[in-house]
């Protein structure tokens, strides 16, 4: 089996902690995302930015370097998913229980 490796490390795109591009961008939120550390074995949330991604608000813009494009059509999404075989963790219990208020309220 591969590494496991987080999405700034498979998209090389120095956003980073400490990355080359974090100063002039900003650090993802994705790696400094504590909540998810570890799930599906990954830092921060590199291994569940999808979750990150999503939560994302236009009150608080992020300029990712990559050209965003839906998460279930992103090849990192689909490694995970298969890496984990079909046991990818895609939300928290936490997150699960929110949204199953929304819909039962």
């Amino acid at each position: 089996m591969s590494r496991r490796l987080n999405c700034w490390e498979y998209r090389n795109c120095g956003m980073e902690p400490g990355g080359i591009f974090s100063e002039i961008y900003g650090t993802c939120p994705v790696a400094l995302n504590m909540k998810f550390d570890g799930v599906n074995g990954g830092r921060g949330a590199g291994r569940i930015c999808w979750k990150v991604m999503n939560r994302i608000s236009s009150k608080d813009p992020f300029i990712c370097r990559h050209n965003r494009q839906s998460c279930i059509h992103c090849d990192f999404y689909r490694r995970v998913n298969s890496e984990e075989e079909s046991t990818v963790i895609t939300e928290t219990v936490e997150d699960a229980i929110e949204d199953l208020k929304l819909v039962v309220y």
